[in-house]
């Protein structure tokens, strides 16, 4: 079995649990779910030190991490969302620009975001403190899988490549209790592992042992690098060798 493909066995395990269970709200298959607890997940997470050492962060936009980009903004975070697919020449969402005129509840979603919210480049983002990334399912030693369509590693490329991810951030995911497995998840040379699993029931300290750097060129598609205009440019300023 190609790692590709164990992967994918892995995910549909995990969905397929979330949804027997009752776990997920919806059909969690072929997404990021929304999980039972999402919201204790991220009031746990808002309670650690790295949270209260964050002035910057960076959320996925899935509705699991909602409450998680609503907790940032009302803690006056700089609070940064992916624009869907990175595929803008300004490819971030700053969403404090969207206070006072909504809540940081409303702020918080893609709906208000997508309507209003200020456009970034890299080039005018802070350096990121903390990192929020949407999971399907991940392990005690922080390895992860996403959905599969490999924007997650892409974004992480483009930032450390930008350097606005470093050593000193902290990558964090928030996932239901169900989606922690035990045993391995294949990884590739472009996959991050995470520092902090955060569920409605636990923090979750993972040793640090998996920090690449750079966007690794091999593994982008033809689609990936027609979608994403950002990414011609940065591979011209390093090489795009994603070693490191």
């Amino acid at each position: 079995m190609s790692s590709a493909q164990a992967k994918d066995e892995i995910r549909h395990r995990v969905w397929s649990l979330l949804e027997r269970q009752g776990a997920a709200d919806g059909d969690p298959h072929g997404r990021i779910p929304r999980f039972t607890g999402a919201g204790e997940a991220a009031e746990r997470l808002a309670a650690t030190e790295q949270w209260r050492g964050a002035n910057a962060v960076k959320v996925n936009p899935d509705r699991a991490q909602h409450q998680v980009r609503a907790l940032a903004l009302g803690a006056s975070k700089a609070t940064y969302m992916a624009v869907p697919k990175l595929a803008l020449d300004q490819p971030f969402y700053l969403l404090n620009s969207l206070l006072p005129s909504y809540t940081p509840d409303e702020a918080a979603t893609r709906d208000a975001a997508e309507a209003h919210s200020l456009l970034v480049g890299v080039e005018a983002m802070q350096r990121l403190d903390l990192v929020v990334s949407g999971s399907v399912a991940v392990n005690r030693e922080g390895a992860r899988i996403g959905k599969g369509r490999g924007y997650a590693d892409i974004e992480y490329g483009m930032l450390t490549e930008a350097g606005l991810i470093d050593d000193a951030t902290v990558i964090a995911t928030t996932v239901h209790d169900l989606q922690v497995i035990d045993g391995p998840i294949p990884e590739e040379p472009h996959d991050f592992r995470v520092d902090l699993v955060v569920t409605p029931t636990a923090v979750i300290r993972c040793p640090r042992t998996r920090r690449p750097h750079g966007l690794h060129k091999d593994r982008l598609t033809a689609e990936q690098l027609a979608e994403i205009p950002l990414l011609d440019a940065l591979m011209a300023n390093s090489g795009g060798t994603g070693e490191g």
